[in-house]
């Protein structure tokens, strides 16, 4: 349904999207994600056809955005962050502009009574719209994407500005969307992602950096597969919890175990880590039976798709400041050291053959060399 073959945008010399490309199925719910100044904004602006690419392509059914923008754009309900209201006119008023606009076929009374209650917003089509709560104009702003019944629905931030009630009732509304429509939804609440989208696309510095599930997605990052084990037994002193440890640690395809704070009385914690490609929960199990230790939890802790975030949008920065220290490791430093005379003085990193005496006595005279102090 969307095909992006190539995208990129620059702004004179900076370059907000580079050479990026996917799909998106028909009837698929697409998380797209990325940290503030990625080019995420950007790319949706150019899917939408609000701004053109400075090369490559979007497909919209088939349909170049560039090439034939009215066919595009008629299978195409967007939702900007900011949604485009006019908050002078009542919501039934908006919304019957918003229907002659996009030239909608459908029966404008019974099609209009459809849309608001899909969004809930029957209770207010008489308002008007500056009066309404930030929550209500969101629903507003939903509505007017659903009017012409789009194949294709790009939601930015859709759920800003609602209360949790609301967010549940829009998450609810998008998988349900999702079964008829294709959609490309944006948000920083990443749970939100989590649970309503099929895929997840996460772009960085104006390239795709992942694509694929939450799970796929983590699966790249690492192997390493992390569980936490609540034990109550034995563990009355350190020999007590190594004796334990040693235990879990001889199990096939345990990497790693660790033995963390005590949580109540005798009970204790062990953060465990395996090679990713053995199950151990049984193994597990009955090492505890056999040795009359209750297992009180057992709790797997894969990557969240907070962390996948932050591993793939930090990654380069970390990496960055690693060779930004290994450029300037041989550029001379300056210490504060003390002279003899009780002042500080500020002196370059002494040469490898110089003692620490030898380099205090250099800065010295190189002081007393310069003049008064």
């Amino acid at each position: 349904m969307i095909e992006v073959k190539n995208l990129t945008k620059k702004y004179g010399d900076k370059l907000a999207v580079n050479n990026i490309s996917f799909k998106v199925e028909k009837g698929e719910i697409l998380g797209f994600l990325g940290p503030n100044g990625a080019g995420k904004s950007t790319t949706m602006n150019m899917l939408t056809g609000y701004i053109s690419s400075t090369s490559g392509e979007v497909l919209i059914d088939g349909t170049d955005i560039l090439d034939d923008p009215k066919k595009a754009k008629a299978n195409i309900g967007y939702l900007p962050e900011i949604p485009p209201i006019y908050v002078d006119m009542t919501v039934d008023g908006y919304l019957n502009f918003i229907y002659d606009l996009k030239k909608c076929k459908m029966p404008r009374k019974a099609h209009l009574k459809d849309v608001c209650a899909l969004c809930k917003i029957e209770d207010v089509r008489g308002r008007i719209i500056k009066n309404l709560s930030k929550g209500y104009r969101q629903r507003v702003g939903l509505a007017q994407a659903l009017i012409n019944n789009p194949p294709v629905l790009i939601l930015d931030e859709p759920t800003v500005g609602l209360d949790p009630n609301q967010i549940i009732e829009i998450r609810t509304l998008i998988k349900k969307l999702g079964k008829k429509h294709t959609v490309i939804l944006s948000s920083h609440i990443l749970p939100e992602i989590q649970a309503v989208c099929d895929r997840i696309i996460i772009i960085n510095k104006g390239q795709v950096a992942a694509d694929g599930t939450a799970d796929e997605i983590a699966k790249n990052i690492t192997n390493k597969h992390k569980m936490t084990l609540r034990v109550e037994g034995p563990t009355r002193s350190a020999d007590d919890k190594k004796l334990i440890t040693d235990a879990i640690k001889a199990i096939p395809g345990v990497k790693y175990v660790r033995a963390d704070m005590e949580r109540e009385k005798g009970v204790y914690d062990y953060d465990i880590e395996t090679d990713g490609k053995t199950d151990i929960r049984r193994d597990l199990n009955k090492l505890c039976a056999d040795n009359g230790w209750n297992i009180l939890m057992l709790q797997l802790s894969d990557l969240t798709l907070e962390d996948i975030f932050l591993k793939i949008t930090m990654a380069d920065e970390v990496i960055r400041t690693d060779d930004d220290d290994d450029e300037t490791s041989s550029k001379p430093r300056i210490d504060i050291k003390v002279s003899p005379n009780g002042k500080l003085r500020a002196v370059k990193e002494a040469d490898s053959t110089d003692t620490a005496d030898e380099a205090a006595e250099k800065a010295e005279d190189t002081d007393n060399n310069g003049g008064e102090e």
